[in-house]
């Protein structure tokens, strides 16, 4: 198992690097850059992409006629050596080949630089948002694994059932409506939007979070975070309740099963005696990648419709602004993330059966 791990760890390289170069190589093609935002806030528009839309003004509209603004729409009005002072501020006035070694060496000095707009190190931005994403995620994965096992054993011990079948309709309907739009609908319904206003609209904590106790902290916390984690928690719940119903499916058919119930144990002993280990073995070894996928898959939309400052919105925003040292720091470090909870992954199905050999089974 050592050395399938070491191969596994060394193959995080190799694959992490592929996956730079290709973000990068792709945003060198993508219309705008940092030059064009830091134009963009000095003519007051805000946004690089009102330049592309026709959102701006004349000057914004227009191409430079002379030296480096030529390149930059809305660089009308400004020097050239305006132009030039910012590509230099921003590292543009070096080649795209030497700009991607030097930030691949940084990076592996664990260096991810400072962002262009913000003026604070990517690094200590990323660990400013991340605990509102790993909340975000956790209690969402947890809520799902707490409902979708017991849901998903009932319906496979009353399979056929009128139970399994309108559970069933149920499941389905929740999977096919998409996590921002369930977000929405909560907001309107129970956020203020139209009907009832039962939950705050925004943000992680209430504006006289300090002044509270301790479990006035704690009731705040959650009376917060219940529509985002209800909003990420749906499409989890859905695919876990139907795993964990096939998986004790295919359990009980099985010769073992039989023989249990011919020696006349109780229907209860065979199901969470014998049943449940090898049925939970894929739900339960499958716990980190369920948690990387609502981590990384609804945290964009979810926390930019519920105004939560984690991970997913700040590297939505540093898309769209073009921050590159933000945008590609958080590239890297998901990326980083992902690839180690797949490790874990595996070793979490050697946790739960020691008779997984990853090893045997490559060779």
């Amino acid at each position: 198992m050592g050395a399938y791990i070491l191969r596994r760890l060394l193959l995080i390289i190799p694959t992490l690097f592929g996956i730079m170069v290709i973000n990068f190589a792709l945003v060198q093609f993508v219309p705008g850059g940092p030059v064009e935002q830091a134009i963009a806030n000095m003519q007051g528009e805000g946004d690089v992409f009102e330049s592309f839309s026709g959102g701006g003004n004349d000057a914004g509209q227009e191409l430079a006629t002379q030296g480096a603004g030529d390149r930059y729409l809305g660089a009308r009005g400004l020097p050239p050596e305006m132009i030039a002072e910012l590509e230099k501020q921003f590292g543009l006035d070096k080649p795209p080949l030497e700009r991607f070694v030097n930030m691949i060496w940084n990076y592996m000095r664990l260096d991810f630089g400072e962002s262009y707009f913000r003026k604070i190190e990517v690094l200590d931005l990323v660990l400013e948002k991340m605990p509102v994403s790993i909340t975000l995620g956790l209690w969402s994965t947890l809520i799902a694994y707490l409902i979708s096992i017991p849901l998903g054993i009932r319906k496979a011990v009353r399979d056929g059932s009128s139970f399994d079948t309108w559970t069933s309709a149920a499941i389905i309907v929740a999977y096919a409506i998409p996590a921002f739009l369930f977000a929405i609908m909560l907001l309107v319904l129970f956020a203020g939007g139209s009907y009832f206003k039962i939950f705050p609209l925004r943000g992680l904590t209430s504006d006289n979070w300090e002044q509270l106790s301790l479990i006035g902290k704690v009731l705040d916390y959650f009376w917060h975070i219940a529509l985002p984690v209800l909003a990420s928690t749906i499409a989890a719940f859905a695919t876990l309740t139907l795993l964990t119903k096939n998986s004790f499916l295919d359990e009980v058919k099985k010769q073992y099963v039989m023989t249990a119930k011919a020696k006349g144990l109780s229907e209860g002993r065979v199901l969470y005696g014998h049943v449940f280990r090898n049925a939970m073995l894929i739900v339960i070894a499958g716990f980190p990648a369920v948690f990387i996928g609502v981590f990384f898959g609804g945290s964009v939309l979810i926390e930019t419709i519920f105004s939560l400052d984690g991970l997913g919105r700040l590297g939505f925003e540093a898309a769209v602004g073009r921050d590159y040292p933000v945008m590609f720091g958080t590239l890297f470090l998901f990326g980083l993330i992902g690839l180690v909870v797949g490790i874990l992954s595996d070793l979490m199905y050697v946790l739960v059966d020691p008779r997984i050999d990853f090893e045997k089974r490559e060779g």
